[in-house]
């Protein structure tokens, strides 16, 4: 008989535990570990959450070793926390419960490429580097830009998005189909190439933001797009926080077709220019991008730069130099970074988060965000992908300080409160994981009923990353 390593209870089973991790040294030797090192690095590394390491990792290099693994585990009721690089906000890959953590990096074929129907597949592990740099040569790329290096199969399951989302849209809308192991081990693969279908439920939007707590993604079709004939970057600056907001809601509401528009408040500039040496103004920026024909290019430049001397801006600098245009952006992607180093210092912990609300709310959510930072003495730049709503905040804790950690969870929970109360979310692209989850229930009521339903129908085991999203998971 087999013995299970969570009991009814919840408890763990350390005689069925130690069953399947043997099982599992067995058929992977080399490519399984205990050693805690590898364990606490495949635990949560980005945020200031606890971190909490997995019992065992396996690095599985296909869909059907993923496969076994999950059925040796499932056999033994042992937690599975799929691993993609290990860039998630929120505690996607804790083990709360311990288990087994599948490392999918190794997982990094691109497997077609179908350049005519403007699409392609790839395994998991592939990060979105990788397959921009592999289809570049062919006037192709791929727009999902979180900023860091995140590999596909993570973005999907926690329905990234970013800079060019704007345009482009998340990866809800840039899924084509994939690839999941469900918790039981088999194997499902959902939809077809065809641009549009009306046969039956749409499971690969189910996965898609799942968090790897309904299956774990292994392959991934993704739609691709052609490489703009002309790129434009700029920035241009505001003297308050509420004219860059407005300036970026009439940018969207006027139709111009930008493809990035990006916010940073003064603090933030602050910490990109001493971190990337631009020299900008320390006011709030924003932080802009155009793609299209020459003339279109600069017919959006022109539209932008006449909002944005209606609203107070600045002079709007453009950069039509690749070199100019990547130092740009590279200075946006590494503010994380560059706002550590407002405040050094080993007891120092960054805690990024987002929400998302009607762009025509955005000013109203940022303003008094900031405000609340401000008020309660706080390190706490904005930064944002204001053309959709979407903005992040960025605060330096001292972990050591238990009356600074109350007042930074306070300005957080008022910060996702605020959100939902002004008909938005509290995550717009950073996912639940084990930060979000208590917010859940304002925001969802008593649709978090009918995700209970659906979790308990798909891991009646609750082996599948648990103690994620769902408030009592």
């Amino acid at each position: 008989m087999v013995v299970s390593a969570l009991r009814n209870d919840g408890a763990r089973d350390e005689v069925a535990l130690g069953a399947a991790l043997d099982l599992l040294q067995e058929r992977f030797g080399s490519r399984f570990t205990r050693g805690l090192e590898i364990r606490r690095q495949h635990a949560n590394t980005t945020t200031w959450l606890p971190n909490e390491p997995a019992d065992a990792v396996v690095f599985a290099a296909s869909t059907e070793e993923v496969s076994e693994i999950v059925k040796i585990c499932a056999a033994h009721r042992v937690p599975i926390i799929p691993f993609g690089t290990g860039t998630s906000l929120e505690g996607h890959v804790n083990a709360p419960k311990g288990g087994v953590s599948i490392d999918l990096s190794q997982m990094n074929k691109i497997v077609a490429v179908h350049a005519e129907d403007l699409d392609c597949t790839v395994e998991a592990g592939v990060t979105r580097i990788q397959l921009n740099n592999f289809i570049r040569d062919q006037g192709l790329f791929f727009p999902i830009d979180p900023g860091a290096d995140a590999s596909l199969g993570g973005m999907a399951a926690t329905r990234a998005s970013g800079t060019n989302a704007v345009r482009y849209g998340t990866m809800r809308e840039n899924v084509v189909r994939l690839t999941a192991v469900m918790a039981d081990g088999s194997i499902v693969r959902t939809g077809s190439r065809a641009k549009k279908s009306s046969a039956g439920y749409d499971l690969t939007r189910l996965l898609v933001g799942s968090e790897g707590t309904l299956g774990i993604i292994t392959e991934v079709t993704v739609r691709l797009h052609g490489l703009p004939e002309s790129v434009a970057a700029g920035v241009c600056s505001f003297p308050t926080v509420e004219d860059a907001c407005n300036a970026a809601i009439l940018t969207i509401q006027s139709g111009i077709p930008i493809a990035r528009i990006e916010l940073g408040d003064a603090m933030m500039i602050r910490a990109t220019n001493e971190f990337a040496k631009l020299g900008l103004p320390e006011t709030p920026h924003l932080f802009l991008e155009f793609h299209g024909s020459p003339a279109s290019v600069a017919e959006q430049a022109e539209q932008f730069a006449a909002i944005a001397q209606e609203l107070n801006g600045g002079e709007f600098a453009s950069a039509t130099r690749p070199e100019d245009r990547t130092k740009l952006w590279q200075a946006r992607h590494d503010s994380y970074f560059a706002v550590k180093g407002l405040r050094p210092g080993d007891t120092i912990q960054s805690v990024s988060t987002d929400v998302c609300v009607p762009i025509s709310r955005l000013a109203e959510c940022v303003t008094e965000t900031s405000a609340d930072i401000a008020a309660n003495g706080l390190i706490g730049p904005v930064v944002g992908h204001v053309g959709d709503g979407n903005f992040h905040t960025q605060l330096l804790i001292d972990v050591t300080n238990p009356e600074e950690i109350a007042k930074a969870e306070a300005v957080i929970s008022r910060m996702n409160e605020r959100a939902i109360a002004l008909d938005g979310t509290c995550t717009g692209e950073h996912g639940v994981g084990q930060g979000k989850r208590k917010y859940l229930v304002k925001e969802h009521g008593h649709g978090l009923d009918i995700m209970r339903v659906i979790k308990g129908a798909l891991d009646p085991l609750g082996i599948l990353n648990p103690g994620k999203i769902l408030p009592d998971a």
